[in-house]
């Protein structure tokens, strides 16, 4: 089981990541591609395109972690735009992998409540 804490910086690729690659493709892309460090403690999220499966690379003291997730069911609300890589913290991470959008305001739609008279 995955474990966030607050402090972790979490990367996101926006757009959608060809998910055949493994730890060293994944580990190159975010090296060469982003101009991050992958052996940083950080977290470094791919989306397919089909946005219902995620991988998840992080360095661990002397070996990489390589997380998979597979919807059977629904989508990720997984970002898009200019930037290659976003920024967001590990409770928007654990939004993202409830189904919720990082652009969501609240987690639940406000209800109307009528009054019964």
């Amino acid at each position: 089981m995955l474990t966030l804490s607050s402090s972790q910086r979490v990367y996101l690729a926006t757009g959608f990541t060809d998910l055949r690659k493994s730890i060293d493709g994944l580990a190159a892309l975010v090296q060469e591609g982003f101009g991050l460090d992958p052996f940083s403690p950080s977290l470094f999220v791919f989306c397919n395109r089909e946005r219902n499966k995620l991988k998840i690379l992080y360095w661990d003291v002397n070996g990489f972690w390589l997380f998979y997730r597979r919807l059977e069911r629904g989508t990720f609300q997984w970002p898009t735009g200019s930037e290659q890589v976003v920024t967001v913290s590990s409770r928007e991470l654990r939004w993202l992998l409830d189904g919720l959008s990082l652009h969501q305001r609240q987690a639940h739609a406000k209800v109307a409540v009528e009054a019964v008279v």
